[in-house]
């Protein structure tokens, strides 16, 4: 019998960078009880630094698209988890999805409002990532230290 996956959607303003990351790691660490997917309060274009540093960590979206919440809503989509990855303001803008969902909010800095030089810009990506990345780690040791899918 298959385990039922938790429904997980991560959201940020353009679904270009921090949301793509959050869902390109729950799915790659925690696909045994995890499924997610991210969207857009303005889908955008895919940022190519968030494409090369996920391909560093051997993650490849680069055929990804990007999603808008609105789409997700019309469909009637139920979550278990809402994530917004974005600052605290924009936060606030993201609609309320019908469901049992518990909403978080997790703070990451935008990536696309990085200046510097190249090298630069992909350095804070990274750092970005990395940030992204633990706090998924985080949520799902959370999730296995409560043994929330046995509930």
């Amino acid at each position: 019998m298959e385990k039922r996956k938790f429904k997980v959607l991560f959201v940020c303003i353009h679904n270009s960078a921090r949301s793509q990351m959050a869902e390109a790691y729950l799915n790659k660490l925690g696909s045994e009880f995890f499924e997610a997917e991210s969207a857009g309060l303005e889908p955008g274009a895919l940022n190519p630094n968030v494409v090369a540093v996920l391909k560093n960590d051997g993650i490849d979206i680069a055929n990804k698209s990007t999603q808008g919440v609105s789409k997700l809503l019309e469909q009637k989509k139920e979550y278990d988890f809402v994530i917004t990855v974005c600052d605290g303001a924009n936060a606030e803008r993201c609609p309320v999805f019908p469901g049992k969902g518990k909403r978080l909010a997790w703070f990451f800095t935008d990536p696309s409002q990085f200046k510097g030089t190249n090298e630069e810009i992909l350095e804070a990506t990274h750092g970005v990532k990395e940030e992204i990345k633990f706090k998924v780690t985080e949520f799902l040791n959370d999730a296995h230290a409560n043994n929330f899918w046995n509930s």
